[in-house]
């Protein structure tokens, strides 16, 4: 086996950007006295704290549910994630004990752009009439449902519990820092 070499040096890339939003960055380095590149530095590395847990190749299963309910819908809509593909991403060669339901990557997934059909479904896998709900809500009811299923999974409601045992820890991203 060879040694891995980590090269620590800096590397310029090229990104193509619309020029609307180009001027948005000019603008927003211009007001903050800082320079293009730090502004979009700042977006990269913003992006890759909330994303983090996508990073390691490990991270599957439930514990990828709180990278998709705090960034789903935008994330989704981006990078034209189905359900298919996010349950590729998120299932992919995970145990059962560690598994997120089929129906609920399917929730996820209409978040990304059918939020009336995501309540509808949302409010059925609630048993819960919930006509009406306005984004806002339908976001909350969403983090709070995948939430008390996969991540906190409280011992009282009997199908959504899960044993202690099978908890493990979730890794976190720094946020924050010193910027390079």
């Amino acid at each position: 086996m060879g040694a891995t070499v980590v090269d620590s040096r800096k590397q310029a890339i090229s990104i193509r950007m619309n020029s609307a939003d180009v001027r948005k960055v000019k603008k927003l380095a211009q007001r903050l006295a800082v320079r293009d590149s730090d502004v979009i530095r700042f977006a990269v590395k913003c992006m890759l704290a909330r994303l983090g847990p996508l990073c390691d190749s490990e991270v599957k299963g439930r514990n990828l549910v709180p990278v998709f309910v705090e960034s789903g819908a935008e994330l989704l809509r981006f990078f034209d994630l189905d359900a298919a593909r996010l349950d590729d991403i998120i299932n992919d060669g995970v145990d059962p004990a560690r598994r997120v339901e089929r129906d609920d990557i399917a929730l996820l997934a209409l978040t990304g752009g059918q939020a009336p059909y995501a309540a509808l479904l949302l409010s059925e896998l609630n048993k819960e009439d919930r006509n009406g709900a306005s984004a806002g809500e339908l976001d909350h009811s969403l983090r709070q449902y995948l939430y008390d299923k996969y991540v906190y999974r409280p011992g009282s409601d009997g199908a959504a519990a899960k044993p202690a045992e099978a908890a493990e820890p979730l890794p976190l991203a720094a946020v924050g820092g010193h910027h390079d």
